[in-house]
């Protein structure tokens, strides 16, 4: 075998063997501060890394500005709250599928002692008595899930807040609850990032259960073909990642010990 036959073998072999062990290429995920607040990602993402090899970038946004992020391609999968909002994403040709997987609920927070004596109503019937009784209310104003479902809650009673009583602040949930504890208001909030900052706020939760206040969490892999360099492959891994058995128990146990419920409820459950 002549000697350049043979350095283009060993060419070859290296090229083949640096391929093979080249880490695999990050994923991007957007998703929405309350998953993140809350500490379920930080929780489950030591265990993802591990399992796949794959780092995952996590970008913390209000669900409108995730959704942004996908349509631009600078996110790769999406995990969001707001079921509209991520389907008209997917009927745009932005993402391929809607996966929905686990659950949580929003509440009510208010100051100690109820002062605006909402404990017990309904959601709407809350909103409409502390608009009537201008107790102070702070919005996330950042078209988040939370959000547009505190919208969604105004709109079914026909009403429109506005006055000083009603802020807007423009901020992810964990950002709100504490303005709201400092300004000793009310607010609308998944009860998993209440329950993770309970400890630090002076707040009380005061309506809950409520069936309008359901929140359901989906992953969507964004649409590789909207954009070059979109890692669907990594996109895929993760949607069947936590979309197992295995992880699904893993988000079902998260919470459980500090807090003595769940946090999140996986579908399955």
């Amino acid at each position: 075998m002549s000697k350049n036959r043979l350095i283009i073998i060993a060419s070859l072999l290296l090229v083949f063997f640096l391929t093979g062990c080249a880490a695999p290429q990050p994923l991007r995920l957007a998703t929405t501060t309350s998953v993140n607040d809350s500490g379920l990602l930080e929780h489950l993402r030591p265990a993802f890394e591990e399992e796949t090899g794959i780092t995952l970038q996590v970008i913390a946004q209000g669900t409108g500005k995730a959704i942004e992020t996908g349509k631009a391609g600078d996110a790769d999968v999406l995990l969001l709250h707001a079921r509209s909002a991520e389907e008209e994403f997917v009927a745009g040709g932005y993402g391929i599928e809607r996966i929905e997987f686990m659950y949580n609920y929003f509440v009510i927070v208010g100051p100690p002692g109820d002062p605006a004596q909402v404990a017990g109503l309904s959601a709407v019937e809350a909103l409409t008595q502390l608009m009537e009784a201008e107790s102070p209310f702070v919005s996330r104003g950042d078209n988040s899930g939370t959000h547009m479902r505190e919208i969604s809650l105004w709109e079914k009673v026909q009403l429109t807040p506005a006055g000083d009583w009603y802020i807007q602040a423009g901020a992810g949930m964990g950002a709100v609850l504490t303005m709201a504890s400092e300004m000793q208001a009310y607010t609308l909030t998944d009860k998993a990032t209440f329950l993770a900052m309970r400890d630090e706020l002076e707040l009380e939760l005061v309506v809950e259960g409520d069936p309008d206040l359901r929140n359901p969490y989906s992953v969507i892999a964004v649409n590789p073909e909207k954009h070059d360099g979109i890692n669907n492959r990594g996109a895929e891994r993760f949607i069947e990642w936590i979309t197992s058995p295995e992880v699904l128990d893993m988000i079902a146990q998260f919470g459980v010990e500090e807090f003595g419920e769940s946090l999140f409820i996986p579908l399955n459950q």
